[in-house]
């Protein structure tokens, strides 16, 4: 996995952000339990305390959950998987009017544009256009 950080918020914060990413992506899936705060927070090129700040963050959201011998798993249970992926997808889009209002769209026309940019998608992915 790799991990990115930037000097705009908290590692831990981050941290929830990507891993949320991994487990709503399915890169982890419901059910796979996580490596161990030490081992996941040494991939992650963190301090083991920051990782568990993390992960109990994670667990407070509904994301995971920790059984007390065997460790972290990611859990299965749709809503809380579907809250987090409508969660991210409205920051996604809130970020992008951000971005195209700040170039002077107006929503219209942004609203246009993302249409027109899902069209040119459509017609890729059906051999009928370069992006």
């Amino acid at each position: 996995m790799r991990w990115d950080y930037h000097n705009d918020a908290p590692i831990y914060t981050q941290l929830v952000d990507q891993i949320t990413r991994m487990i709503v992506s399915g890169s982890l899936p419901p059910g796979e339990r996580l490596p161990s705060v030490r081992n996941f927070a040494m991939e992650a090129g963190v301090n083991p305390n920051t990782m568990q700040r993390a992960l109990t963050e994670l667990e407070r959201n509904g994301l995971i959950y920790s059984q007390r011998t065997s460790g972290h798993f990611v859990t299965d249970q749709s809503d809380y998987l579907e809250a987090a992926k409508t969660r991210l997808a409205a920051e996604a889009a809130n970020q992008y009017l951000r971005d195209v209002t700040a170039l002077g769209y107006s929503r219209e026309e942004a609203e246009k544009l993302l249409q027109s940019v899902i069209r040119n998608v459509e017609e890729c992915k059906n051999g009928d256009s370069n992006l």
